[in-house]
Protein backbone atom coordinates (compact mmCIF):
# COMPACT_ATOMS: atom_id res chain seq x y z
CA UNK A 1 0.00 0.00 0.00
CA UNK A 2 1.45 3.45 -1.04
CA UNK A 3 1.98 5.79 2.07
CA UNK A 4 -0.42 8.99 1.99
CA UNK A 5 1.36 12.07 1.70
CA UNK A 6 -0.61 15.91 2.62
CA UNK A 7 1.50 19.04 1.19
CA UNK A 8 -0.04 21.92 3.45
CA UNK A 9 -0.02 25.72 1.60
CA UNK A 10 -2.19 28.64 2.12
CA UNK A 11 -2.88 29.47 -1.86
CA UNK A 12 -1.78 28.36 -4.79
CA UNK A 13 -1.30 31.87 -6.39
CA UNK A 14 1.88 32.53 -8.14
CA UNK A 15 4.79 32.23 -5.51
CA UNK A 16 7.90 30.23 -5.46
CA UNK A 17 6.82 28.14 -2.89
CA UNK A 18 3.63 27.30 -4.06
CA UNK A 19 5.37 26.44 -6.89
CA UNK A 20 7.37 24.03 -5.39
CA UNK A 21 4.66 22.51 -3.54
CA UNK A 22 2.98 21.88 -7.08
CA UNK A 23 5.84 20.43 -8.29
CA UNK A 24 6.49 18.49 -5.78
CA UNK A 25 2.93 16.68 -5.80
CA UNK A 26 3.79 15.88 -9.81
CA UNK A 27 6.83 14.49 -8.47
CA UNK A 28 5.91 12.00 -5.72
CA UNK A 29 2.70 11.16 -7.16
CA UNK A 30 4.62 8.39 -8.70
CA UNK A 31 5.13 6.72 -5.75
CA UNK A 32 2.39 8.05 -3.21
CA UNK A 33 -1.02 8.84 -2.51
CA UNK A 34 -0.31 12.90 -2.58
CA UNK A 35 -2.97 15.08 -1.29
CA UNK A 36 -2.53 19.40 -1.78
CA UNK A 37 -4.57 20.82 1.10
CA UNK A 38 -4.83 24.93 0.44
CA UNK A 39 -7.03 27.72 2.58
CA UNK A 40 -8.46 29.08 -0.57
CA UNK A 41 -9.13 28.35 -4.18
CA UNK A 42 -8.55 32.09 -5.29
CA UNK A 43 -6.01 33.14 -8.17
CA UNK A 44 -4.31 29.90 -9.00
CA UNK A 45 -1.65 30.25 -11.14
CA UNK A 46 -0.33 26.88 -11.75
CA UNK A 47 -1.40 23.64 -13.32
CA UNK A 48 -3.19 21.53 -10.70
CA UNK A 49 -4.62 18.96 -13.59
CA UNK A 50 -4.71 15.46 -11.93
CA UNK A 51 -3.96 16.14 -8.41
CA UNK A 52 -5.87 15.75 -5.49
CA UNK A 53 -6.45 19.38 -4.18
CA UNK A 54 -8.58 19.94 -1.26
CA UNK A 55 -10.08 23.57 -0.84
CA UNK A 56 -10.83 24.31 3.20
CA UNK A 57 -12.54 26.97 1.93
CA UNK A 58 -10.87 29.45 5.06
CA UNK A 59 -9.08 32.03 3.23
CA UNK A 60 -7.56 35.05 5.42
CA UNK A 61 -9.06 36.97 7.79
CA UNK A 62 -8.52 40.71 8.73
CA UNK A 63 -7.31 41.73 12.72
CA UNK A 64 -5.41 40.12 15.24
CA UNK A 65 -8.49 38.33 16.67
CA UNK A 66 -9.72 36.72 13.32
CA UNK A 67 -6.38 35.45 11.86
CA UNK A 68 -5.88 33.65 15.68
CA UNK A 69 -9.42 32.11 15.14
CA UNK A 70 -8.61 31.02 12.08
CA UNK A 71 -5.48 29.21 12.79
CA UNK A 72 -7.05 27.25 15.12
CA UNK A 73 -10.33 26.78 12.32
CA UNK A 74 -7.85 25.40 9.72
CA UNK A 75 -6.11 23.30 11.98
CA UNK A 76 -9.23 21.58 13.72
CA UNK A 77 -10.26 21.16 10.17
CA UNK A 78 -7.13 19.68 8.82
CA UNK A 79 -6.34 17.26 11.73
CA UNK A 80 -9.58 15.66 10.90
CA UNK A 81 -8.44 15.29 7.05
CA UNK A 82 -5.49 13.86 8.42
CA UNK A 83 -7.40 10.95 10.38
CA UNK A 84 -9.82 10.46 7.92
CA UNK A 85 -7.15 9.93 5.39
CA UNK A 86 -4.68 8.41 7.22
CA UNK A 87 -2.02 10.75 6.52
CA UNK A 88 1.43 9.04 6.59
CA UNK A 89 3.25 12.26 6.24
CA UNK A 90 2.05 15.74 6.36
CA UNK A 91 4.58 18.42 4.77
CA UNK A 92 3.45 22.13 5.07
CA UNK A 93 5.20 25.46 3.47
CA UNK A 94 5.73 28.63 4.93
CA UNK A 95 4.86 29.49 8.29
CA UNK A 96 1.10 30.04 7.81
CA UNK A 97 0.87 26.49 7.16
CA UNK A 98 3.39 25.33 9.25
CA UNK A 99 1.46 26.69 12.43
CA UNK A 100 -1.97 24.54 11.13
CA UNK A 101 0.24 21.49 10.55
CA UNK A 102 1.89 21.74 14.18
CA UNK A 103 -1.09 22.22 15.81
CA UNK A 104 -2.62 19.60 13.83
CA UNK A 105 -0.32 16.72 14.68
CA UNK A 106 -1.38 13.21 14.26
CA UNK A 107 -0.09 9.49 14.27
CA UNK A 108 1.68 10.29 11.01
CA UNK A 109 4.79 12.39 10.44
CA UNK A 110 5.09 16.27 10.69
CA UNK A 111 7.48 18.43 8.45
CA UNK A 112 7.53 22.55 8.34
CA UNK A 113 9.02 23.99 5.21
CA UNK A 114 11.10 27.19 5.97
CA UNK A 115 11.32 28.50 2.76
CA UNK A 116 12.51 32.48 3.26
CA UNK A 117 15.14 34.35 5.44
CA UNK A 118 12.54 36.37 6.81
CA UNK A 119 10.75 33.23 8.56
CA UNK A 120 14.19 33.25 10.99
CA UNK A 121 12.93 36.73 11.92
CA UNK A 122 10.19 35.18 14.34
CA UNK A 123 11.97 33.19 16.92
CA UNK A 124 9.31 32.05 18.84
CA UNK A 125 7.48 30.74 15.72
CA UNK A 126 10.58 28.72 14.61
CA UNK A 127 11.19 27.46 18.14
CA UNK A 128 7.56 26.44 18.34
CA UNK A 129 8.15 24.52 14.82
CA UNK A 130 11.28 22.50 16.10
CA UNK A 131 9.59 21.22 18.97
CA UNK A 132 6.18 20.11 17.26
CA UNK A 133 7.55 18.62 14.21
CA UNK A 134 9.36 15.76 13.33
CA UNK A 135 11.65 17.70 10.71
CA UNK A 136 12.60 21.14 9.67
CA UNK A 137 12.96 21.08 6.00
CA UNK A 138 15.41 24.29 4.43
CA UNK A 139 15.56 25.76 1.30
CA UNK A 140 19.04 26.66 2.03
CA UNK A 141 22.24 25.32 4.36
CA UNK A 142 22.45 28.90 5.24
CA UNK A 143 18.67 28.40 7.22
CA UNK A 144 19.54 24.99 8.26
CA UNK A 145 22.48 25.86 10.06
CA UNK A 146 21.24 28.85 11.40
CA UNK A 147 18.63 26.77 12.65
CA UNK A 148 20.59 24.12 14.43
CA UNK A 149 23.11 26.94 16.25
CA UNK A 150 19.68 29.02 17.72
CA UNK A 151 17.95 26.69 18.48
CA UNK A 152 19.56 23.68 19.23
CA UNK A 153 18.11 21.88 16.89
CA UNK A 154 18.75 18.30 14.59
CA UNK A 155 16.05 17.68 13.12
CA UNK A 156 17.21 19.70 10.30
CA UNK A 157 17.90 18.99 6.64
CA UNK A 158 18.28 21.16 3.14
CA UNK A 159 16.36 20.50 0.42
CA UNK A 160 16.96 22.80 -2.70
CA UNK A 161 14.20 23.33 -4.56
CA UNK A 162 13.36 21.52 -7.68
CA UNK A 163 13.82 22.90 -11.79
CA UNK A 164 12.35 21.17 -14.51
CA UNK A 165 14.77 22.83 -17.23
CA UNK A 166 13.86 21.20 -20.20
CA UNK A 167 10.09 21.96 -19.00
CA UNK A 168 10.76 25.49 -18.74
CA UNK A 169 12.54 25.95 -21.69
CA UNK A 170 9.94 24.48 -23.82
CA UNK A 171 7.39 27.08 -22.28
CA UNK A 172 9.87 30.11 -22.72
CA UNK A 173 9.63 28.99 -26.19
CA UNK A 174 5.77 29.36 -26.64
CA UNK A 175 4.72 32.76 -28.34
CA UNK A 176 2.59 35.27 -26.12
CA UNK A 177 0.66 37.61 -27.19
CA UNK A 178 1.38 41.80 -26.75
CA UNK A 179 4.83 41.08 -25.58
CA UNK A 180 6.71 44.55 -25.22
CA UNK A 181 10.40 45.21 -25.88
CA UNK A 182 10.61 41.74 -28.48
CA UNK A 183 13.11 44.00 -30.82
CA UNK A 184 15.04 45.40 -28.41
CA UNK A 185 18.88 44.77 -27.83
CA UNK A 186 18.98 45.30 -24.29
CA UNK A 187 16.80 44.09 -21.56
CA UNK A 188 16.79 44.13 -17.95
CA UNK A 189 14.39 41.62 -16.95
CA UNK A 190 13.25 40.86 -13.09
CA UNK A 191 10.59 38.86 -11.55
CA UNK A 192 8.28 39.02 -8.08
CA UNK A 193 5.22 40.26 -7.09
CA UNK A 194 4.92 44.13 -6.01
CA UNK A 195 6.66 43.85 -2.61
CA UNK A 196 9.44 46.34 -0.30
CA UNK A 197 11.22 42.73 0.46
CA UNK A 198 11.72 43.01 -3.65
CA UNK A 199 13.47 46.08 -3.84
CA UNK A 200 12.31 47.27 -6.71
CA UNK A 201 12.79 51.08 -6.45
CA UNK A 202 16.71 50.26 -6.71
CA UNK A 203 16.33 48.48 -9.50
CA UNK A 204 14.37 51.45 -11.63
CA UNK A 205 16.85 53.63 -10.40
CA UNK A 206 19.48 51.98 -11.06
CA UNK A 207 18.09 51.27 -14.91
CA UNK A 208 17.60 55.04 -14.99
CA UNK A 209 21.13 55.45 -14.38
CA UNK A 210 21.62 52.71 -17.32
CA UNK A 211 19.33 54.74 -19.59
CA UNK A 212 20.87 57.50 -19.92
CA UNK A 213 23.72 56.02 -21.01
CA UNK A 214 22.01 53.20 -23.43
CA UNK A 215 19.04 54.48 -24.28
CA UNK A 216 17.84 51.26 -26.15
CA UNK A 217 17.69 49.68 -22.63
CA UNK A 218 14.71 48.60 -21.50
CA UNK A 219 13.18 47.85 -18.23
CA UNK A 220 10.68 44.82 -17.78
CA UNK A 221 9.81 43.56 -14.01
CA UNK A 222 7.01 40.64 -14.17
CA UNK A 223 4.76 39.62 -11.32
CA UNK A 224 1.76 40.53 -9.46
CA UNK A 225 0.63 44.13 -8.08
CA UNK A 226 -0.78 46.71 -9.62
CA UNK A 227 3.03 48.62 -9.64
CA UNK A 228 0.99 52.35 -9.22
CA UNK A 229 4.03 53.85 -7.21
CA UNK A 230 7.01 52.41 -9.39
CA UNK A 231 4.62 53.70 -12.30
CA UNK A 232 5.17 56.99 -10.84
CA UNK A 233 8.72 56.75 -9.81
CA UNK A 234 9.38 55.73 -13.56
CA UNK A 235 7.36 58.99 -14.51
CA UNK A 236 9.64 60.79 -12.33
CA UNK A 237 12.73 59.46 -13.56
CA UNK A 238 12.01 59.99 -16.96
CA UNK A 239 11.90 56.44 -18.13
CA UNK A 240 8.21 55.44 -18.67
CA UNK A 241 8.57 54.79 -21.82
CA UNK A 242 11.27 52.12 -21.16
CA UNK A 243 9.99 50.12 -18.61
CA UNK A 244 7.05 47.52 -18.29
CA UNK A 245 5.34 45.93 -15.90
CA UNK A 246 2.91 43.35 -17.34
CA UNK A 247 1.61 41.89 -14.21
CA UNK A 248 1.57 38.37 -13.09
CA UNK A 249 1.89 35.87 -15.65
CA UNK A 250 0.68 31.94 -16.12
CA UNK A 251 3.22 31.21 -18.28
CA UNK A 252 6.33 33.83 -17.40
CA UNK A 253 8.97 31.96 -19.15
CA UNK A 254 8.26 33.63 -22.45
CA UNK A 255 8.81 36.99 -20.66
CA UNK A 256 11.72 35.81 -18.63
CA UNK A 257 13.43 34.95 -22.23
CA UNK A 258 12.90 38.08 -23.42
CA UNK A 259 15.81 39.44 -21.39
CA UNK A 260 19.48 40.08 -22.20
CA UNK A 261 20.12 40.01 -18.25
CA UNK A 262 18.32 38.81 -15.36
CA UNK A 263 19.01 41.41 -12.22
CA UNK A 264 17.58 40.83 -8.79
CA UNK A 265 17.54 43.42 -5.98
CA UNK A 266 15.88 41.42 -3.04
CA UNK A 267 16.84 42.25 0.69
CA UNK A 268 15.06 38.86 1.96
CA UNK A 269 15.09 35.74 0.28
CA UNK A 270 14.98 31.80 1.26
CA UNK A 271 15.93 30.32 -2.04
CA UNK A 272 15.35 31.92 -5.51
CA UNK A 273 13.51 30.22 -7.66
CA UNK A 274 13.65 32.52 -10.29
CA UNK A 275 17.10 33.23 -10.67
CA UNK A 276 17.88 29.55 -11.14
CA UNK A 277 15.36 29.96 -13.68
CA UNK A 278 16.61 32.75 -15.54
CA UNK A 279 19.82 31.01 -15.11
CA UNK A 280 18.26 27.76 -16.94
CA UNK A 281 17.52 30.17 -20.22
CA UNK A 282 21.63 31.46 -20.09
CA UNK A 283 20.63 34.72 -18.84
CA UNK A 284 23.88 36.49 -17.10
CA UNK A 285 22.71 37.68 -13.76
CA UNK A 286 23.14 40.22 -11.40
CA UNK A 287 21.83 39.29 -7.87
CA UNK A 288 22.41 40.96 -4.18
CA UNK A 289 24.13 38.52 -1.82
CA UNK A 290 21.67 38.74 0.54
CA UNK A 291 20.33 36.44 3.19
CA UNK A 292 19.68 33.62 1.53
CA UNK A 293 20.13 31.66 -1.58
CA UNK A 294 21.90 33.97 -3.98
CA UNK A 295 25.71 32.92 -2.75
CA UNK A 296 24.55 29.36 -2.31
CA UNK A 297 23.50 29.54 -6.13
CA UNK A 298 26.41 31.42 -7.89
CA UNK A 299 29.47 30.29 -5.38
CA UNK A 300 30.93 27.22 -5.30
CA UNK A 301 32.86 27.64 -2.02
CA UNK A 302 29.58 30.20 -0.53
CA UNK A 303 30.15 29.93 3.11
CA UNK A 304 32.90 32.75 2.54
CA UNK A 305 31.35 34.94 0.82
CA UNK A 306 27.48 35.14 2.54
CA UNK A 307 26.31 38.78 3.25
CA UNK A 308 29.86 39.88 2.15
CA UNK A 309 29.89 43.46 1.58
CA UNK A 310 31.46 44.11 -2.10
CA UNK A 311 31.40 42.94 -5.64
CA UNK A 312 31.89 39.54 -6.46
CA UNK A 313 32.49 37.73 -9.75
CA UNK A 314 31.08 34.61 -8.44
CA UNK A 315 31.03 31.49 -10.85
CA UNK A 316 28.18 31.66 -11.64
CA UNK A 317 26.95 35.18 -11.71
CA UNK A 318 27.98 38.44 -10.18
CA UNK A 319 26.96 38.94 -6.46
CA UNK A 320 26.48 42.59 -4.96
CA UNK A 321 26.67 44.37 -1.39
CA UNK A 322 22.80 44.15 0.25
CA UNK A 323 20.67 46.90 -0.63
CA UNK A 324 19.14 49.71 1.96
CA UNK A 325 16.31 48.21 3.19
CA UNK A 326 14.46 51.77 3.49
CA UNK A 327 12.00 51.94 0.61
CA UNK A 328 12.57 55.55 -0.92
CA UNK A 329 10.57 56.62 -3.80
CA UNK A 330 12.31 59.79 -4.17
CA UNK A 331 13.84 60.32 -7.87
CA UNK A 332 15.86 62.93 -7.16
CA UNK A 333 17.70 60.65 -4.45
CA UNK A 334 20.01 57.74 -6.00
CA UNK A 335 22.45 56.30 -3.39
CA UNK A 336 25.81 55.28 -4.33
CA UNK A 337 24.73 51.46 -3.93
CA UNK A 338 21.85 52.12 -7.21
CA UNK A 339 24.71 53.70 -8.82
CA UNK A 340 27.45 51.00 -8.62
CA UNK A 341 24.44 48.74 -10.03
CA UNK A 342 24.05 50.60 -12.69
CA UNK A 343 27.86 50.41 -13.43
CA UNK A 344 27.56 46.66 -13.13
CA UNK A 345 24.35 45.95 -15.32
CA UNK A 346 26.89 48.43 -18.27
CA UNK A 347 29.75 46.39 -17.43
CA UNK A 348 27.87 43.40 -18.03
CA UNK A 349 26.10 44.33 -21.14
CA UNK A 350 29.12 45.68 -22.80
CA UNK A 351 31.65 42.77 -22.10
CA UNK A 352 30.93 40.41 -24.93
CA UNK A 353 33.66 37.93 -22.93
CA UNK A 354 31.83 38.74 -19.68
CA UNK A 355 28.74 37.75 -20.91
CA UNK A 356 29.35 34.73 -22.76
CA UNK A 357 31.47 33.72 -19.68
CA UNK A 358 28.02 33.89 -17.36
CA UNK A 359 25.38 32.82 -19.94
CA UNK A 360 27.30 29.52 -20.23
CA UNK A 361 27.90 29.40 -16.57
CA UNK A 362 24.46 29.72 -15.98
CA UNK A 363 23.21 27.09 -17.54
CA UNK A 364 25.66 24.71 -16.11
CA UNK A 365 24.79 25.71 -13.14
CA UNK A 366 20.74 25.45 -13.12
CA UNK A 367 21.59 22.02 -14.84
CA UNK A 368 22.64 21.07 -10.86
CA UNK A 369 18.89 22.05 -9.63
CA UNK A 370 17.21 18.84 -11.14
CA UNK A 371 13.93 17.06 -9.72
CA UNK A 372 15.54 14.12 -10.01
CA UNK A 373 17.56 15.09 -7.33
CA UNK A 374 15.17 16.51 -5.09
CA UNK A 375 12.83 14.10 -5.54
CA UNK A 376 15.17 11.19 -5.04
CA UNK A 377 16.49 12.95 -1.62
CA UNK A 378 12.19 13.38 -0.75
CA UNK A 379 11.98 10.03 -1.08
CA UNK A 380 14.97 9.14 1.29
CA UNK A 381 13.54 11.34 3.89
CA UNK A 382 10.02 9.30 3.28
CA UNK A 383 10.94 5.86 4.10
CA UNK A 384 13.27 6.94 7.03
CA UNK A 385 10.10 6.70 9.18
Amino acid sequence: MKKKIMLIVPMLHQGGFERVCVATARLLEPFYEVYIVIFSSRDIAYDIRGLRVIDLHMGAEDGKLRKIRNVFRRSRKVSSLKKELGVDIAYSFGPTANLVNVFSRSSGKTWCGVRSYMDMGNPRLLKLFCSRSDKIVCCSRVIEEEIREKFQCTKTVTLYNPFDIREEQEKAAQEEERMPFQDCGSVIVSMGRQDDVKGFWHLLKSFALLYKKKPEARLLIVGEGDFQEYWKLAEDLKISGAVSFPGVKKNPFPWLNLGSIYVMTSLNEGFPNVLVEAMALGKPVISTNCMTGPAEILMDDFKAYVGKEEYIDGDYGILIPNLDTEKNLDASVITPEEERLAQQMMRLLDSTILYEKYKKASMERAAGFSNEAYAGRLREMAEEM
